[in-house]
């Protein structure tokens, strides 16, 4: 009986472990067939942009050959000279096809006001703008994770309802309104209050150095942090708490309590890994933000990065520099939602099946 069943015991296991291998090889193949699906969407958003950032700019009004010589005695000549100089007399067709030749090549244009290569001044600017949004958006996205957590946890009560009308009215508030505000009350100073911080820049420019330079740029970027932050971490919350309420009628945190699981361990070990899909695309979002910047808080308080660099090539139009910018900002946005993406299926094997 023992010889006769032999053979059959090995049949029956056999299968077992093909199906396994069978099971994880397929899970690999699915796993590509995701990223390779989600790479060819980010290219084809590549393009698009590359196509937007041409003929978008093209419709802002003005002349930026007239803007560049403004309030300077300039003959027709001479215009039509920086015209052909700058290749705005070519055929629009003409044009397009000539920078997107040099865009696929890495070469963004020549600024018309600065006249230097549009790349440079990039990358001039993109380390006071990664300082600035880099550092809110580190603790923009931490807060709103913990204060989200918490007051998902605790639904309800007096805690939830102050986070969450705080949350929906700072998330309400226009950024640069704030960050007038701000300026208003914690630079000019208000009545008895006294003007505490820089009203705008990076630095004071008297030659400090070392730690002391340190100490001056934090001084200036409180108060632009400070507005990134009390904007950005609302949406960080509200949407961390919604997840996060969605999955506290499972199943499945019952049964963890029945086991005897405290409810912090609960929360940490199974709830907030659950709930953190929608929050993790939040973040990523966040992370291309760091590249781009924040347009109208660089404004408003003279932060010498990006922002501040776009909106003095619009005023212009300076064509080549607002084009690169424009697809720096949106590449920027595009890797960081592909790269949430390929983590899906990490996080959850269940995303892209």
């Amino acid at each position: 009986m023992t010889t006769a069943g032999a053979p059959a015991d090995v049949a029956r296991t056999v299968p077992v472990r093909a199906t396994d291998g069978g099971s994880r090889t397929g899970s690999a193949l699915g796993y590509l067939r995701h990223a390779a699906g989600k790479l060819g969407g980010a290219l084809v958003s590549l393009l698009a942009v590359l196509v937007t950032s041409f003929f978008l700019f093209r419709i802002i009004p003005g002349d930026p050959v007239k803007a560049m010589t403004h309030g300077v005695p300039t003959s027709a000549e001479q215009l039509a000279t920086l015209r052909r100089q700058f290749g705005l007399d070519l055929p629009l067709w003409q044009q397009f096809t000539e920078y997107c030749a040099k865009a696929l090549s890495g070469d963004l244009g020549t600024s018309y006001q600065f006249h230097a290569p549009v790349g440079e001044l990039i990358v001039q600017k993109l380390p006071a703008t990664l300082l600035l949004t880099g550092v809110a958006v580190t603790l923009y996205s931490a807060l709103g994770l913990w204060l989200g957590t918490r007051s998902a946890w605790n639904h309800g009560r007096l805690g939830d309802k102050l986070n969450t009308g705080l949350a929906l009215t700072l998330w309400s508030v226009p950024s640069f309104w704030l960050g007038l505000l701000l300026i208003i009350v914690f630079s000019v100073g208000v009545g008895p209050l006294p003007g505490l911080f820089p009203t705008g820049g990076m630095e004071s420019g008297t030659g400090e150095t070392g730690f002391a330079y340190v100490l001056d740029v934090a001084h200036h970027m409180v108060l632009p942090v400070l507005t990134l932050v009390a904007v950005g971490y609302a949406q960080t919350l509200l949407v961390m708490r919604s997840s996060l309420l969605d999955e506290m009628g499972g199943d499945y945190l019952t049964t963890a309590r029945a086991k005897g699981l405290r409810d912090d361990a609960v929360r940490r070990r199974h709830a907030v890994p659950n709930a953190l899909l929608p929050t993790v695309t939040m973040v990523f979002i966040n992370l291309g933000h760091v590249v781009a910047g924040s347009i109208l808080v660089e404004t408003v308080f003279s932060w010498p990065g990006l922002g501040g660099l776009f909106y003095q090539a619009l005023s212009v139009p300076d064509l080549p520099l607002v084009q690169g910018l424009f697809v720096v900002f949106a590449g920027a946005m595009i890797v960081a939602n592909l790269v949430a993406d390929l983590l899906y299926p990490l996080l959850d094997p269940r995303v892209g099946r």
